[in-house]
């Protein structure tokens, strides 16, 4: 007996090449989409622009502005607060770039483990 164990399945049988296909195109889809976040740009700036960072929309750091006239370099205290303002603009302008790698990648995530966040994805992605 040589009956197809997918006709259970009411559709005659399982096409395999359809799958791919589609495995495929989402993969491209994904693919596409990382492009576009690695080349989008967010800004995250502390102390009224005093220090401003720029990252791309993977979360990678590409860019640092400090205002001229706002530190004192010679200063040991206020190296150290310009220390912790360029982190802090850094998790500002971080959230922002998360936020926007989960709305260009949470549709094409749904099926991936740990698709709900975009760092769930970082292993599958490469990011």
């Amino acid at each position: 007996m040589t009956q197809n164990p997918f006709d259970a399945l009411g559709g005659g049988g399982f096409d395999m090449n359809a799958l791919l296909q589609q495995a495929q195109q989402m993969q491209e889809q994904l693919q596409e989409a990382q492009q576009r976040l690695a080349d989008s740009t967010v800004e995250g700036t502390v102390a009224g622009g005093a220090v401003t960072v720029t990252v791309n929309g993977v979360g990678e750091l590409v860019g640092v502005a400090i205002k001229a006239g706002q530190f004192d370099g010679d200063d040991a205290d206020d190296l150290s607060d310009l220390g912790d303002m360029v982190v802090a603009a850094y998790r500002d302008a971080k959230a922002q770039a998360d936020a926007i790698a989960s709305e260009a990648l949470g549709p094409l995530a749904g099926g991936l483990p740990g698709g709900d966040a975009p760092g769930g994805l970082s292993g599958q992605l490469g990011f």
